[in-house]
């Protein structure tokens, strides 16, 4: 089943002003396996980087959806939440969820997320929209033979839509059958499949 990862790959950049500059930048990859992501940049950017690059890291990533825009190259890690009944129905838990929306800025990607999600027949709350530094990403191809996304619950409470921008889905998380409570993030804060700990890096 394939998944979301973060790939760091450094390398020699040129700059608009013609210096070079040694950078180490994430891209987000749909993959069945670490081993298959690995395989899968190298193809990707053979033909986008000049010159040597390698990668320094790679970390699965969870992702409900990602909403990708053509009008903006810029990404923003959205993360929502939301109340459900527990089996019981005496009690509503409350579940979170990740979303890589690209807009121009803050304002345009929470007016993105509403527009997407407009059909969420639930109430859901926006926790945090903050930009990531994902240079780009790769989803599935027509050609791979594993499915292209996985079913999340929070889909029995979606209508379809005709949303303007393009949605990638992915199981993106080893927890694929089940909801993501707040306080499963809160126990696995420091897991390499957390969004908030991945997207960050530091350029050398």
């Amino acid at each position: 089943m394939n998944s979301w990862f973060t790939v760091k790959v450094k390398y020699t950049k040129q700059l608009e002003n013609g210096s070079l500059k040694r950078v180490n930048e994430p891209y987000l990859l749909a993959a069945m396996t670490f081993t298959d992501a690995e395989a899968r940049i190298y193809e990707e950017l053979s033909a986008m980087i000049r010159g040597e690059f390698m990668v320094t890291g790679i970390t699965r990533t969870d992702l409900q959806d990602i909403f990708q825009y053509e009008d903006s190259a810029n990404w923003f890690k959205c993360k929502i939440t939301y109340g459900v009944d527990d089996e019981e129905g005496e009690k509503k838990k409350k579940v979170a969820q990740n979303f890589l929306v690209s807009a121009p800025d803050v304002k345009e990607a929470y007016l993105r997320m509403e527009e997407s999600l407009a059909t969420l027949m639930i109430d859901y709350q926006v926790i945090s929209i903050i930009a990531s530094p994902i240079v780009e990403i790769f989803p599935y191809r027509d050609d791979e033979v594993a499915s292209p996304a996985k079913a999340k619950r929070i889909e029995e409470f979606i209508e379809p839509t005709s949303n303007k921008g393009v949605v990638f889905s992915a199981s993106g998380s080893d927890i694929d059958e089940d909801e993501l409570t707040v306080d499963d993030l809160d126990e696995t804060a420091d897991d390499d499949s957390q969004l908030d700990d991945q997207f960050t890096g530091d350029d050398e």
